[in-house]
């Protein structure tokens, strides 16, 4: 495809100049006398290059940068200077430029140049489109990693999401168990049909019986109405039995059948009911070391255990630990209605060091009690829970090192501010030279 190049000069022999042989280099190529009547010509079209001098009149190139990037214009910016003003096209490049050239350059030079830029472009136009697509790999719905423990994950999560396996989620509290369950829904052939979850820790045998297959009326004291029960509720659709060890072995039994018979009977009934659910397990104890102690039927477990997704505890995938700070930070500022937070490297630094026990809920709520304490711009080492902020113990898995830190909240708050440097240094706190110099430094264009 043919380049479009508008060419911002108002001395008109050197515009024609100019036009004449970058059209003869397949170029094509608009004029512009001055940089209002650039912007506007910008407002009408795409242009893959603007090349521009600094000094005209009505609007001098300068101001035609700051005003292409204060209306997001996607264009690249060629500057033309004389020998007198490079200080002033190194300012220009601050500004966003891409290059900058000698008025009277040689032909050759000027086109080498625009090539050059023009391949700049069209990698960083691939490198943006790569980042969508890593994005999409990364997030899947709200669980977020680039760590290879959830990039396995979410391998799994697409695989059974097609299908209606039965499949058993392990791991510690807080891991996002649910969150991964409503994702298998979600990403599936079910996503339209009920998606029910359960927990089954903390109710008596009988009020578990009830929850899970339902009762008539009468079956127990204060069953005033029949109830259906969740594998009902959830007919057609999927559902979610969270803390599953926590069944008892008086009622596993139960379970057991209304799994394999695909129905249930309720309490109070002798007539069962015939459902048809996708059953997603779930236990942050180990199923296994149940069934041996003779605490969960191995018969049951065999059954669960279809397809088992363990999800790791946040201390083994420290690296992502600065993209979900940034998600919870992006989600809180939205929810308490305030400029988006940026977050102190050493506050950071803490994070990413910490054992987190409770894994992503412990970080989700220390992420929410800094707003919620703080109504400054930037949260400190001061806002975090004291646990954190002060620990005692060292940590027990990989520590990210302090550079990484700093690579990955840069690449954050780039991606909070979609790309604007601008904007990514204030969130970062720093001035926009240094943000560059940070950019370069870690390959981050």
């Amino acid at each position: 495809m043919t380049a479009r190049v508008l060419l911002v000069e108002d001395e008109v022999n050197m515009a024609r100049t100019l036009a004449k042989n970058l059209e003869r280099a397949g170029y094509r190529v608009e004029c512009a006398p001055h940089g209002e009547a650039a912007l506007a010509r910008l407002a009408e079209a795409p242009f893959d290059i603007v090349l521009t001098d600094l000094k005209m009149p009505v609007m001098d190139g300068m101001a035609l940068l700051r005003a292409m990037h204060a209306r997001h214009f996607a264009s690249a910016v060629v500057v033309l200077t004389g020998y007198g003003t490079i200080e002033s096209a190194v300012e220009a490049m601050k500004l966003g430029a891409a290059d900058y050239l000698i008025k009277d350059a040689p032909p050759q030079q000027i086109l080498l140049t625009l090539e050059r830029v023009l391949e700049m472009e069209a990698l960083r136009r691939e490198n943006a489109r790569l980042r969508q697509e890593i994005g999409r790999f990364r997030r899947v719905g709200e669980l977020i990693g680039q760590s290879p423990a959830m990039q396995a994950v979410v391998r799994l999560i697409d695989a059974v999401s097609q299908n209606r396996s039965t499949v058993l989620l392990t791991g510690e509290s807080g891991t996002g168990k649910e969150l991964v369950a409503r994702t298998i829904h979600r990403r599936g052939p079910l996503a339209t049909a009920p998606f029910v979850a359960i927990n089954c820790a903390g109710l008596s045998e009988t009020l578990l019986d009830s929850q899970l297959f339902g009762h008539r009326r009468g079956a127990f004291t204060g069953a005033v109405s029949d109830h259906d029960g969740v594998f009902r509720a959830a007919d057609g659709g999927t559902l979610l039995l969270d803390e599953v060890a926590e069944i008892p072995p008086t009622l596993q039994a139960k379970f057991l059948r209304a799994i394999q018979e695909r129905e249930v009977t309720p309490l109070g009934s002798s007539r069962a009911v015939p459902v048809n659910v996708r059953l997603i397990a779930a236990s942050n104890r180990d199923l296994e070391a149940e069934v041996r102690a003779g605490r969960f039927r191995a018969d049951l477990f065999y059954r669960l255990n279809v397809v088992r997704i363990e999800l790791p505890p946040l201390r083994e995938r420290r690296e992502d630990i600065p993209a979900l700070v940034d998600h919870f930070v992006s989600r809180f500022s939205a929810e308490y209605q305030v400029a988006p937070k940026r977050i102190a490297p050493d506050a950071l630094a803490r994070l990413c060091e910490h054992d987190w026990p409770g894994n992503i809920r412990e970080l989700e709520n220390a992420i929410e009690r800094a707003f919620a304490v703080s109504r400054a711009e930037m949260i400190t080492l001061d806002d975090l829970p004291p646990g954190i902020a002060a620990p005692g113990e060292p940590p027990s898995g990989p520590v990210l090192p302090l550079a990484e830190v700093e690579r990955r909240a840069i690449a954050a708050a780039l991606r909070q501010s979609g790309g604007n440097k601008n904007e990514a240094a204030r969130l970062l706190g720093i001035d926009r030279q240094r943000l560059y110099r940070k950019i370069e430094k870690y390959r981050l264009a």
